[in-house]
């Protein structure tokens, strides 16, 4: 009898996502086996008992998810897991906290598809802010953007401190030039409103970071996102299921897509991720990069 696929979801936080959970049993998974309070020191210890318990053969058989709520703590633990593989015994692993991996890499890839769709270009170069991107999501579709070639803005509503505390770790951590700034103050969003060619809204549920009045002065934007499916929405005129729909407040040359589009793009990405833990021959260590690679290939 062959052994039962069996993945190991680890979080840091006090309980496991239960979307994580649904999502790992209707890719094929036999069984999720939830560990809470799992962080960066008991990752290695983790993995090891993972991988010896079953033989190479099994290892194939079995796989490592990642959850919490910090992107970079789940980034250092996928690395951590993939060092303490003992070839033959080795499995795959893949991070994606509280779905941030995977959202931010739906959202960039549907905005990089809008932006070379709707105007020829591509995302390098281009002045991107991330409103509300100093949660997890905003972090990674930062740091994607940033990958890209992009100039990457994220204003703190609430003044420069947070925003700073986020984005020096991320430019370090990985040779970037991410600006932090002041969000409370006029003459900062007033800059980014009429220099910014695409403007994500990553703020929590239920909060509009950008009115029709805001978007009025919005004269280079190209491209908007919104991924809040709460009411209102994150950026004024975004409907649930835009996808590069015309934004009537604003440059008149700008689309907008909303939290369903992304939604969507994100289902398909973790799905297909999940699927290929079970079925590779080679084990994989999937984070947000191996993310955005599968968004891109479905939008192409």
């Amino acid at each position: 009898m062959e052994k039962p696929f069996l993945l190991h979801f680890a979080t840091p936080a006090v309980r496991v996502s239960p979307f994580d959970v649904n999502m790992a049993y209707d890719a094929g998974w036999n069984a999720v086996i939830p560990y809470a309070g799992v962080g960066l020191q008991d990752i290695s210890g983790f993995t090891q008992d993972a991988i010896f318990s079953r033989g190479p053969k099994g290892a194939k058989r079995t796989g490592i998810f990642i959850g919490g709520r910090d992107a970079l703590l789940a980034d250092d633990m996928l690395q951590a897991a993939g060092k303490a593989m003992v070839p033959p015994f080795a499995v795959s692993v893949f991070a994606d906290p509280s779905g941030a991996y995977t959202t931010a890499a739906a959202m960039l890839a549907k905005v990089e598809q809008a932006l070379l769709k709707q105007h020829a270009l591509a995302l390098s170069g281009r002045r991107v802010a991330i409103f509300g991107g100093t949660g997890p999501v905003g972090t990674v579709v930062a740091i994607l953007a940033a990958l890209a070639g992009a100039e990457v803005s994220i204003p703190g509503h609430d003044g420069l401190a947070r925003a700073q505390a986020v984005v020096d770790p991320i430019n370090s951590r990985f040779g970037m030039r991410i600006r932090a700034c002041d969000g409370g103050k006029a003459s900062e969003i007033q800059a980014l409103l009429t220099q910014s060619e695409i403007m994500l809204s990553t703020a929590k549920a239920g909060v509009q970071v950008l009115s029709a009045a805001h978007l009025a002065h919005a004269t280079t934007l190209r491209v908007a996102a919104d991924i809040n499916a709460v009411p209102p929405a994150g950026i004024a005129g975004i409907g649930m299921m835009d996808d590069a729909v015309a934004l009537a407040a604003a440059s008149g040359n700008a689309v907008g897509i909303g939290p369903l589009a992304i939604g969507n793009l994100k289902y398909q990405v973790q799905q297909a991720l999940l699927q290929a833990m079970l079925t590779t021959e080679k084990p994989l260590l999937l984070g947000f990069s191996e993310a955005f690679i599968e968004a891109r290939r479905r939008v192409a």
